[in-house]
């Protein structure tokens, strides 16, 4: 086993963890669509297969923060997100497995968000979520909401856990760092010369691949493609959640912003709101592998990778992985939207 492997497993093996995943993931090839697109050979890494709630990135990172919650006798998780967060989705699972009260507090993205309850938003609900969708999109409004209800919770006598806080939002970038270990070992074990990453992101996923392949001294170069429109802070906040990550971790790398590659220019109208290439990248790969993206998210990093391969701008001889980070139950939020309104 590599030194520096090791380590890094030693490192994340001896924080708080409880076990809601079927990891590690598959890494998959892709070829049909590579095939399709005519470009270098393409691979998956299918943490739409986490396993819990229909699979996604989230469930990695509440290993960690869910085992913080516990060890400080959290009865009542809060937390909010769009209408249709697959974090939210994954979280009122994660709490119906571990016994924890749920509270979402949701933004509404779209007309339709305040008018049907589908997609992630059912699932929510069915998981046993007490859901409460507020009047405004404002993300603002929103935060200070939750700490609102915390803090009614709290006078009440409830032990409340906010994932995410200043404290303990580099946990979920720690469970990144592990998945760049487990696409690091993949690779080497399919003798892959892996050089490009390519994921929807713009916080914790990046953060914690960024600094977990950087200890790893990989080749392997992360593009991340931002999901929310003018989010120029984001290249801080991310810097900022690696460096903690790796100080908990107990491991010596320091990154700073120019470290992480995000483009933001695949958003479209703006978060929650589809784009043609978008959509065009949920048929294409439906239809060549068999796997479903969203439109939100997964779907306009493809769209970007798809954009990438078909105006040659990776090399045709090196293979690139996409990170699926999930939210497929979010297509049955969109079905008009996805299909057209012909259908």
């Amino acid at each position: 086993m590599d030194e520096r492997e090791e380590q890094l497993e030693k490192a994340i093996g001896k924080l708080p963890r409880v076990r809601l995943g079927v990891l590690p993931t598959p890494l998959e090839p892709m070829e049909r669509l590579s095939k399709e697109l005519g470009g270098p050979p393409l691979y998956i890494k299918r943490d739409d297969l986490t396993g819990l709630a229909y699979g996604g990135n989230k469930t990695r990172m509440f290993e960690f923060s869910l085992a913080d919650a516990q060890e400080k006798g959290a009865e009542v998780i809060l937390a909010g997100a769009a209408v249709q967060s697959n974090y939210c989705r994954q979280l009122a699972a994660a709490c119906a497995k571990l016994g924890l009260e749920c509270r979402l507090m949701m933004r509404p993205v779209r007309d339709a968000d305040r008018e049907t309850i589908q997609g992630n938003a059912f699932l929510q609900r069915v998981f046993g979520a007490k859901v409460t969708v507020l009047e405004a999109y404002d993300r603002a409004q929103q935060s200070e909401a939750i700490q609102a209800e915390a803090a009614r919770l709290r006078a009440e006598g409830r032990k409340v856990y906010v994932p995410r806080e200043d404290d303990t939002v580099d946990l979920d970038a720690i469970a990144y760092a592990e998945s760049a270990l487990e696409i690091v070992r993949q690779a080497r074990s399919q003798k892959l010369a892996l050089k490009q990453l390519y994921a929807a992101a713009l916080d914790t996923t990046q953060a914690g691949m960024v600094m977990g392949l950087s200890w790893l001294q990989s080749s392997i170069h992360v593009r991340g493609f931002c999901p929310l429109p003018n989010e120029t802070d984001r290249f801080d906040e991310m810097t900022w959640m690696a460096n903690q990550g790796a100080k908990r971790l107990g491991l010596d790398v320091t990154l700073s912003p120019s470290d992480f590659d995000n483009d933001d220019s695949y958003v479209g109208d703006g978060y929650g709101i589809p784009t043609e290439a978008g959509l065009e990248a949920v048929h294409l790969v439906a239809q060549t592998e068999g796997i479903l993206l969203d439109p939100v998210y997964t779907g306009k990093a493809m769209a970007a990778l798809i954009d990438h391969v078909r105006s040659r701008k990776l090399a045709n001889d090196e293979p690139v992985v996409f990170l699926h980070t999930g939210g497929s139950p979010a297509l049955f939020g969109y079905v008009e939207e996805v299909l057209g309104k012909g259908m």
